[in-house]
């Protein structure tokens, strides 16, 4: 089976059940700072698991792009990837645990779909915890479609409870089913879950009925809600019996091609090359332009396309090779992300940079390395160094030390690298707190000012010159990016202020209306990301002042907002300048 069947037998089996098919959204998520990038395809329909109505109704089906970056580590073996394919089908309020198992039950055994036997298939289910209760309804619908007692199994919150994907937000119990592939048991403890590959989990189906709150909590959401996951990589190489993910038919050409362009074999780095350029190719194909930086989302792309860079000199291939390997992504899957096309010289343009930019540093590197080696041997503080400052991983190190016959103390480095990442976490871990998922009061005015800044800019700058780019609102802050060629004089940031200002104290009521795209367009409707809502989208007024396309939270009036205030207007990326401001509390009179 191909990933294009897999998708399509996908659809049609929901779409024959009610469910409307939506686009993916953007790897870039919208509105929420709790994570870099979207990690699992509920993430994008967070407002609607939380009681927003979704234009496109209570059921839908599709394949969302993602990207993980706590598995860029793990690249190189069997099935991590860090940009993958996830299938899911959701009901917003509508049906629950029955008809949501019983129809992945269908799927995975019907002969029209993906014909497994009944017998091969295991589930685990939720065994209670933290004052949730244990699923049995879950339990009592497998066993009502035939699956017995003993290959039910209860598991606590760490294998059965999903999300919140950020500090806060929509989460719940699960069921997760998995198929017995035949492979042999790693021992008396061999289960559903235990590692060993010889249980595939298939599908995972989340019953998104509770919020987690800020203060720790668990209290019931407005509706019941169902997120369902099914990764299309790793199921079509199950399908077909593979042993890696490389090996199915999106992957396959591209690993021939490293393979047969490098003189030296490794695997390990051949996978982490074919994985990590397609990452690349669509982080930088994205509708809101990640760049590589040493900040945010660009910190991530330029950690990607560096180690790859590292591993083609490790196997020796000829870096024009990423060329051929992006034209060969763009043709595979240009047709469900059509931005691949739109965007193919950007992609190589930047590629082409960031591999220039990188080479001269490894050759400042080497240049340092020289000067360590000096004293016979790397300790693991210059091994560090090499590699924080100069992008030396410790296995290039270790390399060009063996050349010399110089030792390397490995173990040193890993401390320090060990130091490092803790560090880099808990850092991380303050940065991003709060976001929209937690829908405050606070977060809502936010967003609500952020589409007013928006309208204030392009009455103040230009309405032609003025694209949003992308936003990043907590309970405390906004920051707003949007083309702009220059910085902006303290003149218009104070008449963007003053407009914002003027308008919110006219206490705008505010409310949507769901039409066509081209309906929205024709009422002056502005909105960069329209296509990812699907035919009809929800269009947002504030009073007669800014008409915005837009699925997040709004105030309903703008009365108490307070005040904005713009504490800095600075350069973000060539061509984009980036906003930051606060809302001030109304001065009393």
């Amino acid at each position: 089976m191909t990933t294009k069947q897999l998708k399509s037998l996908y659809f049609q089996f929901f779409q024959a059940r009610g469910h409307k098919l939506i686009p993916s959204a953007s790897l870039i998520p919208e509105n929420d700072p709790t994570v870099l990038y979207t990690p699992a395809g509920m993430h994008p329909l967070t407002p609607y698991l939380m009681g927003e109505k979704h234009p496109q109704g209570v059921r839908l089906v599709n394949v969302q792009k993602c990207l993980r970056t706590v598995d860029i580590d793990n690249v190189g073996d069997a099935t991590h990837l860090t940009f993958l394919e996830m299938l899911g089908n959701w009901s917003l309020g509508d049906y629950f645990k029955k008809d949501s198992i019983t129809w992945s039950y269908e799927f995975l055994t019907g002969k029209k779909f993906l014909g497994f036997d009944p017998k091969v298939l295991w589930v685990s289910v939720f065994a209670g915890e933290d004052g949730i209760p244990r699923d049995e309804e879950s339990a009592e619908v497998w066993k009502s479609l035939g699956i017995p007692e003993e290959r039910i199994l209860y598991y606590p919150r760490e294998d059965n409870f999903w999300g919140p994907v950020g500090e806060t937000g929509p989460c719940g119990p699960d069921t997760e089913i998995f198929v017995d592939t035949g492979k042999p048991a790693h021992g008396p403890d061999c289960r559903p879950g235990c590692g060993c590959g010889k249980y595939f989990e298939v599908w995972n189906n989340v019953f998104m009925e509770y919020e987690f709150t800020k203060d720790g909590k668990y209290i019931l959401l407005k509706q019941k809600n169902v997120d369902t996951g099914m990764g299309v990589e790793r199921t079509v190489a199950m399908l077909n019996g593979y042993k890696t993910v490389y090996e199915i038919d999106t992957f396959e050409p591209r690993v021939k091609k490293v393979t047969e362009s490098s003189r030296r074999f490794n695997e390990q780095s051949m996978r982490i090359i074919v994985d990590h350029i397609r990452a690349v190719v669509f982080l930088l194909a994205d509708e809101r332009q990640v760049r590589p930086s040493n900040v945010d989302q660009g910190y991530v792309l330029r950690r990607l396309i560096r180690r790859m860079i590292r591993h083609a000199r490790l196997i020796e291939m000829d870096l024009d090779v990423f060329d051929l390997l992006v034209q060969s992504i763009v043709h595979e899957h240009h047709l469900d992300y059509p931005e691949l096309v739109r965007n193919r010289d950007i992609i190589l343009d930047e590629l082409h940079k960031e591999t220039d930019k990188f080479l001269k540093t490894l050759e400042q590197g080497m240049k340092a390395f020289e000067k360590c080696a000096k004293i016979g041997a790397i300790s693991g503080k210059d091994a560090f160094v090499l590699f924080s400052s100069y992008g030396f991983p410790l296995e290039m190190i270790q390399e060009v030390a063996s050349e010399r016959n110089i030792p390397v103390d490995a173990e040193g480095f890993r401390m320090l690298f060990k130091e490092h990442q803790d560090k880099s976490r808990t850092a991380a871990a303050g940065k991003f707190k709060g976001g929209i998922a937690d829908h405050s009061e606070m977060t809502t005015k936010y967003h609500t000012a952020n589409h007013m800044m928006l309208e204030a800019l392009k009455r103040v700058l230009g309405r032609d010159e003025i694209h949003q780019k992308g936003s990043n609102i907590t309970s405390e802050r906004l920051r707003f990016d949007f083309t702009f060629p220059q910085k902006m004089t303290a003149e218009e940031i104070e008449k963007v202020e003053d407009i914002v200002n003027s308008e919110i104290k006219k206490n705008h009521p505010v409310h949507f209306e769901e039409m066509s795209i081209d309906e929205a367009k024709a009422r002056g409707a502005t909105g960069v990301f329209d296509h990812k809502y699907g035919d009809t989208v929800k269009v947002y007024f504030v009073g007669d002042y800014s008409t915005e396309i837009c699925g997040g939270p709004h105030v309903k009036n703008t009365k108490g907002m307070g005040g904005l205030k713009i504490q800095k207007e600075e350069a973000s990326s060539s061509g984009v300048r980036r906003i930051k401001a606060i809302l001030e509390p109304e001065k009393s009179k």
